[in-house]
């Protein structure tokens, strides 16, 4: 774990989030300042800061993992469509050194902007609940 790292925070369940999938190898977690209901946020629980710095085998799994909670959000919102986003870079927008994939729900009509404001916490928690996988 990268003691600076806010997503290693959140992996070890020291910052709290609104956790919508877990396995011993990732954590999927509603972003707080949402582009659009249900923006999701896939992390491997093992610090990496970008693409080219991850294993494959740790890619591999976390991939497969995007697939599957953008597959049950599709399914749970439901949506008409999802964008998948990986930043690396701050030239690129990535905000986190640490390796995560966006998984931002679209719906039929909507603009393709990406602008976020902060989330409301109490809708966020509902709705971490609606489309969070029962383990």
């Amino acid at each position: 774990m990268a003691n600076d790292c806010i997503f290693c925070r959140i992996a070890a369940g020291e910052i709290p989030c609104f956790k919508v999938y877990e396995d011993e190898l990732v954590l999927a977690y509603l972003d707080i300042n949402p582009f659009s209901e249900g923006h999701t946020l896939v992390i491997p629980k093992a610090h990496s800061a970008g693409l080219l710095d991850t294993d494959d085998a740790t890619l591999a799994a976390l991939l497969s993992r995007v697939k599957k909670v953008a597959a049950h959000i599709k399914e749970a919102l439901p949506c008409d469509g999802f964008n998948i986003l990986q930043n690396n870079g701050e030239a690129a927008g990535q905000t986190v050194r640490h390796i995560h994939f966006h998984i931002i729900p679209r719906r039929n009509g909507d603009p393709l902007a990406f602008s976020n404001s902060p989330g409301d916490m109490e809708r966020l928690k509902a709705l971490a609940q609606r489309i969070g996988f029962a383990q």
